[in-house]
């Protein structure tokens, strides 16, 4: 356990005894006393202990954060304050979780992004930044194939879609789309929304404005294949507007 220093960053000045106890003797001795109890062991007491007195301040905060360090993950600690919430009170598990699920954020994200990727064979890829600027909300990239024909795995998080857009050239040109995992939606300019699930697949002639991305609920995955042609070119336009997106179910 790494050394612990808020008592005297604190009330080292102020109160220089009590913070010498709560960093040397509170931490420094009993945290550290792993051959009784594992340092994840006392993290789920301490929690469950603080909620019980509805203590749900910094201090809490603090240990909710030492918990996760810990190894307790957001579904344990899910599980953890409903079953503590029987015996110490439901209104001091609600302000509990209000804190936990903060914390615990980054980790939901990541099972559902591991969740996404176990459900295909194609790799998620890396955060899409050269082309952010034509999307809302967060997309990703992955090369499958970038001789003859280029063929790019593009995954959408939960509500994020690209621009409008059209593909042009001069000659032959438009892209096909494989969707591959989740659930998303293509739509062409004056025609409705069309969901889209694994399997299916969506020819895009050159000329025409379109938008596609996931739905406001799924991770959504598609392969993008850019059917050959001369002088091949994206005119990227508006962002598809969020009252006609919330529209989609």
């Amino acid at each position: 356990m790494k050394k612990i220093t808020a008592g005297r960053d604190i009330l080292g000045e102020f109160a220089p005894k009590f913070a010498q106890l709560n960093d040397d003797v509170l931490f420094g001795e009993v945290w550290s006393r792993e051959s009784e109890l594992s340092a994840r062991d006392r993290s789920l007491i301490t929690v469950t202990a603080l909620m019980a007195q509805g203590l749900t301040d910094t201090s809490f905060g603090h240990h909710l954060a030492m918990a996760k360090e810990n190894g307790i993950t957001r579904s344990e600690i899910a599980e953890i304050l409903t079953h503590a919430a029987f015996y110490a009170g439901w209104p001091k598990a609600w302000a509990a979780f209000r804190m936990a699920k903060d914390i615990w954020a980054d980790e939901e994200n990541t099972d559902e992004k591991q969740l996404h990727q176990s459900s295909m064979v194609f790799p998620i890829g890396a955060p899409n930044d050269g082309f952010a600027q034509y999307f809302s909300g967060q997309s990703y990239l992955a090369p499958v194939s970038t001789a003859q024909v280029k063929i790019f795995n593009v995954t959408f998080e939960p509500g994020c879609r690209n621009n409008w857009h059209i593909h042009e050239a001069d000659k032959g040109g438009g892209q096909i789309l494989v969707c591959v995992a989740g659930r998303g939606y293509y739509q062409e300019w004056g025609k409705e929304p069309q969901e889209l699930h694994p399997g299916d697949v969506v020819n895009i002639a050159p000329g025409v404005k379109h938008w596609h991305g996931a739905a406001p609920d799924s991770w959504f995955s598609h392969l993008a294949v850019e059917v050959p042609g001369e002088n091949c070119r994206s005119q990227w336009c508006e962002p598809v507007s969020e009252e006609e997106y919330q529209k989609l179910k």
